[in-house]
């Protein structure tokens, strides 16, 4: 998936500067791009040349001026068109902690405690996110709805890892059991 698309998504709700954009993409986790400079400028270049965006210049007493970037009716229709021709991504499963499990010998509970921690750790960050509204676009009710399960997604996701870690660890407890009865 292109950055490029998303840029647009953003813009669509509302006109944003660069740094707006970077910060935007920085907050929201279940974007897979990091929201750099580099992305984004390179990005925003790339579609004011292919005419899906415009710039202005806003100016502020006591403050750098900034360039404010607007979708444009072509940039709508691109987006649009990208969501309707491209089917959507299933989930992805390949982690390197699962092959890590698979062959972890006596430090496989360790490894799972550890893995407990750091998803309880973000499922309380994206739960205080989500109650926060940080990152929602802040438009109409369907907006801040699609956006909040968004994050719902998210914290599902996370929390369903997290049971799967607590059965696991159960789980591996009983060999333990089962040894020591032996």
């Amino acid at each position: 998936m292109s950055i490029n698309y998303t840029i647009l998504g953003l813009l669509e709700g509302k006109d944003m500067s660069g740094y707006d954009l970077k910060k935007v993409m920085q907050e929201l986790d279940f974007l897979p791009w990091s929201g750099n400079n580099n992305q984004i400028y390179k990005a925003l270049v790339q579609l004011l040349d292919e005419g899906l965006v415009v710039n202005r210049t806003e100016h502020k007493d006591g403050a750098p001026s900034k360039k404010i970037y607007s979708i444009t009716q072509l940039g709508k229709s691109t987006l649009h068109t990208w969501i309707r021709e491209n089917p959507p991504s299933l989930p992805e499963f390949k982690k390197i902690f699962l092959a890590q499990l698979a062959f972890a010998g006596e430090e496989g509970e360790t490894l799972l405690e550890q893995y407990q921690v750091q998803l309880e750790e973000q499922l309380a960050y994206h739960q205080e996110k989500q109650k926060r509204q940080i990152g929602f676009p802040h438009g109409t009710e369907r907006q801040t709805y699609i956006w909040t399960m968004l994050y719902e997604n998210l914290i599902d996701t996370y929390q369903c890892e997290l049971n799967w870690a607590k059965k696991m660890k159960e789980g591996m407890a009983k060999f333990h059991e089962d040894k020591s009865n032996k």
